[in-house]
């Protein structure tokens, strides 16, 4: 949008009270970082005060503009400005980092102006990518911004990002580059390299404006220019000095993450108070987000539709049910790692294609972007194999820390996959996804069960994982059957059983054929289904242990942190403990029937430890 440019000096105004206050909150907590603050100041201050769109009183205004504070360390500043126009009472500000407020030294989704946990430098742009995908979703006009640092553009997930947002032409994303060439322990890798940036970013088909950081008129056109710009994303390349508007920390090293000393701030505010200019008339009012359209509420998923004794792999039926999800419910989307056939989340695509986003080989954006997805209102389904989830382990904990509505799927896992050796065999996702007390954490055993489970998944909000199997599995559940999220299943049992065996997936399977071979011998053996790993049913499994005496576990996963691990935490306080049976080392090529019993998971090895 234009601007008066009698109206500038207002802008550079509100860019010295930020200034002042981010020192002042920083000052006042005794930590944090004011100069990564200082350097943004005249950035956010155009581009929130003439440039977004939003509601004043409703950060979460469905068509308004967002902004992702990728540089989470300036949240600071991101506090100044909803203090300027009154969200947050400015007394507040001083509140920052303390125990009993919402302000946090990283911004997080406690705070209704923001949608994603920031922080960890490299996620904000992926994020955006999310946001923007949305935006064309509910053919809403809303733009996304993203306040990026220079150091952080080492990450290579900020190179995934700008790669799929290039693919997918979202010229409603705009990220801004605040260039200060100071990084937390010495000068950036390119320093004020304006050139440099200039080609990396032009090479990935960004549209690229340069400018001076601190220079209002400037970085109100660059915004402008952003908007107007149709077919590809915007880089703005903001040359700007750490720490400016004081002469002690302008462009000087050493002042990250340091908050001014009470005498040191007090020389600051002098030096920018000194720098307010005359105004001669106010700022327009903030541009008010248009309204978007209510999304329809979801109706009821389908029943499954098999028949027992069916032989289909869960990673199949994962395809059907997403397929299925997307027929009833507007919001449900997928995103694929170039795997789409392998974890037939194809069938989505089919059904879907505009829903369905591909990310190709870059398992950290695909998430990034479901994580920007889920915080505006969507309800994806991100998927690839199991293993390659590992890469993004840093998003699925910022997804935690955010609380979004990521719904993960990892397919091909453990040894079970056969031939193509341990690099693929995901045997660590379990611990990797119930590390995050908030993730929940599913392993369904059969078709039916995988398509009860994703219904689940979609009507429960936050953020969840579901592994799936690349071998066929028998149908063992009536389409009628429920499977809540928390709970398990007693498949076989009777009042003589002297041990509790425990399986998911296909170990499920060795566990009921080491019941049939076993009770032909008279010995009796409890089986469960532990289809919810986080939450687990641990009154069930206590009452079980009590009942048998006994609970084995059997996994297609390391030993540190899958079931068994999951189990023991349930019963310790019941006194009981678990006989674990697990991948005790790194595995080999094979056949999958092969690999399940050398590694002991197999009815064989089942019963031998029973015996």
């Amino acid at each position: 949008m234009s601007l008066d440019a009698s109206l500038l000096p207002n802008l550079k105004n509100i860019a010295t009270r930020l200034r002042i206050e981010s020192i002042r909150a920083t000052t006042a907590s005794a930590s944090g970082h004011p100069t990564s603050c200082m350097s943004a100041a005249d950035l956010m201050a155009a581009l929130f005060f003439a440039e977004m769109r939003f509601d004043p009183k409703a950060p979460r205004h469905p068509g308004a503009d967002r902004l992702v504070m990728s540089k989470g360390h300036a949240a600071p500043l991101l506090y100044a400005m909803w203090a300027e126009v009154g969200f947050i009472p400015r007394e507040e500000l001083t509140d920052l980092r303390l125990l009993t407020s919402d302000l946090e030294g990283h911004p997080t989704p406690r705070l209704p102006f923001v949608d994603v946990a920031t922080g960890s430098l490299g996620q904000g742009l992926p994020a955006g990518v999310g946001c923007a995908l949305n935006a064309r979703r509910i053919k809403a006009d809303y733009r996304t911004y993203v306040l990026m640092g220079d150091g952080e553009t080492a990450e290579g997930s900020v190179w995934e990002a700008a790669s799929a947002a290039h693919l997918h032409t979202l010229d409603s994303l705009c990220a801004i580059i605040d260039i200060n060439a100071l990084g937390q322990s010495r000068g950036t890798e390119l320093g004020h390299d304006i050139d440099t940036y200039r080609a990396r970013w032009s090479a990935f088909g960004w549209h690229v404006i340069a400018i001076d950081g601190h220079d209002m008129a400037q970085i109100v056109a660059a915004y402008a220019e952003a908007r107007a710009t149709k077919g590809r994303p915007t880089v703005i390349l903001a040359r700007t000095l750490k720490g400016q508007g004081v002469s002690f920390t302008a462009g000087k090293p050493n002042w990250h993450g340091k908050a001014l000393k009470a005498e040191e701030a007090e020389r600051a505010y002098a030096e920018l108070e000194a720098q307010l200019l005359p105004e001669t008339a106010a700022l327009p009012p903030i541009a008010r987000p248009a309204d978007v359209a209510a999304e329809a509420a979801p109706k009821p998923m389908p029943a499954p539709n098999y028949t027992l004794g069916d032989m289909v792999a869960t990673r199949e039926a994962y395809g059907t049910a997403i397929a299925n999800l997307g027929t009833v419910d507007a919001r449900v989307v997928a995103l694929d790692a170039d795997v789409k056939n392998s974890t037939f989340s194809e069938r989505f695509e089919t059904a879907h294609p505009d829903r369905f986003y591909q990310f190709f080989i870059a398992e950290q954006v695909m998430i990034g972007a479901a994580m920007g997805l889920a915080a505006r209102g969507a309800v994806p389904f991100p998927s690839t194999f199991a293993a390659f989830l590992t890469r993004a382990a840093d998003f699925v904990r910022m997804a935690a820390i955010s609380g979004v509505n990521v719904k993960i799927a990892g397919s091909h896992a453990g040894v079970s996959i056969g031939e193509d050796g341990p690099s693929q065999m995901a045997l660590e996702d379990f611990a990797m996804m119930t590390a995050q007390p908030n993730v929940t954490v599913l392993c369904p055993s059969d078709a039916v069960s995988t398509e009860r489970l994703i219904a689940e998944m979609a009507a429960t909000h936050g953020p969840m994982y579901m592994r799936t199997s690349r071998p066929k599995t028998p149908v063992i559940y009536g389409n009628d059957e429920a499977f809540p999220i928390g709970g398990l299943k007693v498949l076989r049992s009777s009042p003589s059983d002297t041990v509790t065996v425990i399986g998911v997936g296909v170990t499920l399977f060795e566990a009921l054929k080491a019941h049939d071979i076993l009770k032909a011998e008279g010995i009796h053996v409890r089986v469960i289904d532990l289809y919810s790993i986080q939450p687990v049913d641990a009154a069930a499994l206590i009452a079980a242990g009590k009942e048998t005496g006994r609970l084995i576990t059997v996994e297609d996963h390391y030993l540190a942190g899958g079931i068994g691990d999951a189990v023991a935490r349930a019963v310790a306080p019941a006194g009981l403990t678990v006989t674990r049976l697990g991948v005790t080392e790194i595995p080999r090529s094979g056949k999958p029937e092969e690999l399940i019993d050398k590694y002991g998971l197999s009815a064989r090895a089942i019963i031998d430890v029973i015996r």
